[in-house]
């Protein structure tokens, strides 16, 4: 049967793109078994030097699935993973996929509280982490329902004399975990697939709950997002579908982490059941990030823009050949065309024949699902969607499209639209809205315009965010947070821009009457702060005011604490400061 295609704004260059893809309906780990026995010998992922083919991935894959089942995982149980990428990550993943069950992906340097809601929320029944978060699990343990703990260390997967270097340095930093600590270590966790002979493969189809990733959605709550096998197998091949110059074997710099879709679905699955090679990165700089990409010649690599910013002032990266280069993708946030400009200049410098491509997408649908096409960029524009993904404009909240080049709500639908938010179906039915055509459509919050040839530009967020060095950080979440201390009163948490993380968090207090505004006070809300709320949303300082400005309805008027920073910055830097 001959597939139809479409001439789309980046046919002309690289070849036709599909209209319609044919979507893989198994599992994701049916998907990369497919792929290893096509190239079973080929690399699918390094770290820290060591290589681990196709082959050796699904053998440790069904090794850690055994296991799993050996502990007493069934199908749609939640299995958290709070790591870096590493290894260990990549094999649990799959493992839990393979088992029938549902992996929670969170961040690993999330606060002990946090922590605590998102096993909660997912009703984990098992939990792994990195041995240096250790405590903060077995702090909160008690007042959830794991069963068991799976301590995994990063010098387990090393080659000896990298491991000997990580000892001496990272590996004296950790601390002790007690020798009798409950909790099962990586090495004794794999040989436990001994105990399992039989049925430890459920089936699953792409209709069904693989993963959890979490977001604020458009209301700045935390919440679950439910994603599924087709989810994921459906932005693999969109993302190949749209890049048609990749080839198996081609190397992809996986940097963004795990818990985040951009590093779950772009960087790991989207390679590993394409064929592509993942360079594993478990904790990166900018510095770092650059000597990766010219060691490994890496083919494509996925970036914030805050880190391509940093790049562009690296030292290291003079004289760096990147003609290895076939695909640089900036999301997370926006890129400012001054910032293209001037890394697309770099890349120029640099031998690369290729320019940055900025995509746009949610976590409802997993990641992006909108990308600039390889040789055809429009000042300002974040692309054209992916095949089969539909994009429009509405006016916010309702149905009705605006006339192209008119401002309004950006609606997504398509084969990547999540399933559910996890225990909230109030606010499914708000965000996943089913129109006359048929299509069930996600409400993302975002205002844009999208012009005639099909170009969408983003304009703001309806929602309130900060991003910082792309980590979206929901204002609500903090003030909650500060507001339950029992010397505040009442607070208001707003981004102050900043040249390196575009925007990085300050928070603004009204203590309880009697309390004193001291730099003690302000020590004891940092502590608290630093006990609840991830180290990347952290607020960099807290700011006492004897009243807070009110809007005319009577809530605090945020964005005049906003416009009152910005003067204040900007007069700071016209001082010299």
């Amino acid at each position: 049967m001959e597939t139809k295609t479409v001439k789309t704004p980046w046919a002309d260059y690289v070849g036709d793109v599909p209209l319609h893809l044919e979507y893989f309906e198994g599992s994701m780990f049916d998907k990369v078994v497919q792929i290893a026995e096509k190239y079973p010998d080929q690399v699918a992922f390094d770290f820290m030097g060591k290589s681990t083919t196709y082959r050796h991935l699904v053998k440790e894959i069904e090794r850690c699935a055994k296991a799993l089942k050996t502990i007493g995982i069934r199908e749609n149980d939640c299995v958290t993973i709070a790591m870096p990428n590493c290894p260990q990550a990549i094999y649990m993943f799959y493992a839990v996929n393979l088992v029938g069950g549902i992996a929670n992906m969170i961040h690993p340097l999330s606060a002990e509280k946090e922590i605590e809601f998102y096993l909660n929320e997912s009703k984990s029944v098992t939990a792994i982490t990195l041995d240096q978060f250790y405590h903060k699990f077995e702090s909160v343990r008690a007042n959830t329902n794991v069963v068991n703990i799976i301590i995994a260390s990063v010098k387990d997967e090393l080659s000896k004399p990298v491991r000997a270097g990580y000892m001496l340095t990272e590996g004296r930093k950790i601390r002790k975990i007690p020798k009798d600590a409950p909790v099962i270590r990586w090495k004794e966790f794999m040989k436990l697939s001994n105990h399992c002979f039989y049925q430890y493969r459920v089936q699953r189809a792409g209709s069904d709950p693989s993963v959890v990733l979490y977001s604020g959605g458009t209301t700045g709550t935390t919440k679950g997002i439910v994603l599924t096998n087709r989810n994921f197998n459906a932005l693999g091949q969109q993302v190949i579908a749209a890049n048609p110059m990749f080839r198996p074997g081609d190397k992809m710099l996986a940097a963004m982490p795990l818990f985040h879709g951009f590093g779950l679905g772009v960087c790991i699955h989207s390679m590993l059941s394409q064929g592509g090679r993942c360079i594993l990165v478990p904790r990166f700089t900018a510095k770092s990030y650059a000597k990766l990409i010219v060691k490994y010649r890496c083919n494509f690599i996925a970036g914030v823009p805050t880190l391509y910013e940093a790049l562009l002032r690296l030292p290291s990266m003079e004289g760096a050949d990147l003609s290895c280069l076939k695909g640089v993708f900036s999301g997370g946030d926006s890129l400012s065309v001054e910032l293209k400009k001037k890394f697309d200049a770099f890349l120029y410098d640099h031998k690369a024949t290729i320019q940055v491509r900025e995509g746009y997408g949610t976590t409802e649908t997993v990641t992006a699902c909108c990308l600039t096409p390889p040789h055809m960029f429009k000042p300002g524009s974040i692309g054209v969607p992916f095949p089969d993904t539909y994009i429009k404009i509405v006016e916010p909240g309702t149905d009705h499209e605006v006339p192209y080049g008119e401002e309004g709500e950006i609606l997504l639908a398509g084969p990547t639209v999540m399933k559910e938010y996890m225990n909230h179906p109030e606010e499914t039915a708000k965000t996943l809205r089913t129109h006359d055509d048929g299509e069930t459509w996600v409400y993302t919050g975002d205002l844009g315009t999208m012009d005639s040839e099909g170009f969408v530009y983003f304009k703001g967020r309806a929602k309130r965010m900060i991003i910082t060095s792309g980590y979206n950080v929901y204002p609500g979440q903090i003030e909650n947070i500060l507001d339950a201390h029992e010397k505040v009163q009442m607070s208001c948490v707003i981004g102050v821009p900043d040249p390196y993380k575009m925007q990085k968090v300050k928070a603004f207090v009204k203590l309880v009457p009697g309390v004193d505004p001291t730099g003690v006070t302000k020590e004891e809300l940092m502590a608290y702060c630093k006990k609840n709320i991830a180290k990347y949303a952290m607020p960099y300082d807290i700011e006492f005011r004897d009243d807070m400005p009110k809007t005319l309805v009577g809530k605090v008027a945020y964005r005049v604490l906003e416009e009152e920073e910005t003067a204040r910055t900007g007069a700071d830097s016209q001082a010299g400061v």
